[in-house]
């Protein structure tokens, strides 16, 4: 065995593939899912939240390709602080990603309850909850495989709706629905909304990012990593962008009017109603509930396998986080414990859930921003006028971003995830015994590279 070569990936991927496989993992239908919320939220501004939310992320992004750089292996902002700022620091923005983890799942079966029941009123949305909670849970347990054509046809079918989507608004306005013109500032600029209301909306459309750096996962199988994952970072996050932007945008001008909405949290399935009727409006259920479907699985499965690995490296409790199921090879107990989680889909609305998620993924964010500092300008000493700009000023600037979009959150959410640090850092002095040691490690890439496979025992090696 020991002579035998360490087991690799091919160096097989391109930029192109790269960023299809970015924006796929976006989920092009997102848009939709938090739209009613955020056109109340900005009172009708949704693009120009959008366009803050970009300029947030790009700039991100732009951290994210240059740690990329620095460590093309493994792809999480706990990573990147745990190696250049300090361990300690690490654990914690590790312990606000896992809430974004446990929180995934459960606003997935939280959106398919709420469009469902906004199709069938007379279902209530908690039967639909906890269906497709015990239908994930089965599967995820018995290990079925999603493989990247079903994965890819799903993506497609979602594009599909979201095109025809786009085509029906744009064929009402010329017909004279909405503001009955294609052309218009007030989604971008009213004098008379704060622009507060517009950082708010931001704030909470920044979940629909998410996954833009899931590209750093591949940089094993990607031909130049150092130089195309980067590139591939920011293409996606700015295409992701701008299509949100753009979709928004005739969404707000087809149907202007933000009080109107009947149930907020499914407002674009009665805008999808309004522009294209009841068959339409078939069709975009089916792409929102394939969507949630494709996103729930498999961020059920990413959960799982996380708690999986903090079991096995002593994180959390072995005896129940690191048990495999003897039949079916899968962490069947930390699959029932996130979809007891989940459970809270039942009481927590979507705005507070959206916050929630977004608490950490901004402070992983932040943190992401802040290691190109200490990387690149306090360890690698790569100073003059070119490094103070390409290493701190352009960081300071990203991070800067996302703290203001942090503290434009819901305060319930801000205590809420408040709450959820202060008890990873009692945790953690209950690890490090008061900081006379150093804390465990959570290994976030072996998890997303055990996800990203497409056999359920590999995480059994």
């Amino acid at each position: 065995m020991s002579n035998k070569q360490a087991p690799h990936f091919r160096r097989t991927l391109t930029l192109f593939p790269l960023v299809i496989l970015g924006l796929a993992y976006m989920a092009p239908m997102t848009v939709f899912s938090t739209y009613g919320v955020a056109a109340q939220t900005t009172h009708g501004m949704v693009p120009a939240a959008y366009i803050v939310a970009l300029l947030a992320m790009l700039f991100t992004a732009y951290s994210y390709g240059k740690m990329v750089k620095a460590y093309p292996v493994a792809g999480s902002a706990y990573t990147y602080t745990q190696k250049t700022i300090s361990p300690h620091l690490g654990f914690l923005v590790g312990w606000s990603v896992l809430m974004d983890y446990l929180f995934l799942p459960m606003i997935n079966f939280l959106l398919s309850g709420i469009f469902l029941s906004a199709a069938f009123p007379s279902v209530p949305s908690w039967i639909w909850i906890i269906l497709f909670i015990a239908m994930i849970t089965g599967i995820n347990i018995l290990g079925i495989r999603m493989t990247a054509k079903v994965n890819g046809v799903l993506v497609l079918f979602q594009f599909l709706v979201t095109v025809i989507f786009v085509a029906l608004a744009v064929k009402g306005i010329t017909n004279g629905m909405g503001l009955g013109t294609l052309f218009s500032v007030l989604p971008f600029y009213n004098q008379d909304v704060s622009f507060s209301f517009v950082l708010a909306g931001a704030s909470i459309l920044c979940l629909s990012f998410l996954g833009f750096d899931a590209v750093t996962t591949l940089s094993e199988e990607t031909i130049e990593p150092k130089k195309t994952v980067p590139r591939a970072i920011f293409l996606v996050t700015f295409i992701g962008g701008a299509l949100f932007t753009f979709v928004s945008y005739i969404t707000q001008v087809v149907y202007p009017d933000f009080t109107s909405f009947k149930v907020v949290d499914s407002a674009a399935f009665e805008i999808a109603q309004y522009i294209g009727g009841a068959l339409f409006a078939s069709l975009f259920l089916a792409g929102m509930i394939t969507s949630t479907i494709a996103s729930g699985m498999s961020s059920h499965a990413s959960a799982a396998r996380l708690l999986f690995a903090m079991g096995r490296e002593g994180v959390l409790p072995e005896k129940l986080f690191g048990y495999v199921h003897p039949k079916y090879k899968t962490p069947s107990r930390n699959i029932f414990l996130i979809s007891l989680f989940s459970l809270s889909a039942l009481v927590v609305d979507l705005a507070t859930a959206a916050s929630f998620i977004n608490f950490g993924a901004l402070v992983a964010f932040t943190f992401v921003n802040l290691s190109v500092i200490f990387h690149y300008y306090i360890r690698n000493k790569q100073r003059g006028i070119k490094g103070a700009f390409l290493y701190v000023l352009l960081p300071l600037i990203g991070s800067g971003f996302t703290i203001w979009l942090w503290t434009n959150l819901d305060k319930h959410s801000i205590m809420l995830g408040s709450a959820w640090i202060i008890a990873g850092i009692v945790y953690l002095l209950y690890l490090t015994k008061f900081f006379t040691k150093k804390p465990p490690q959570l290994h976030f890439e072996e998890v997303e590279s055990s996800v990203d496979s497409t056999e359920d025992q590999s995480i059994v090696s």
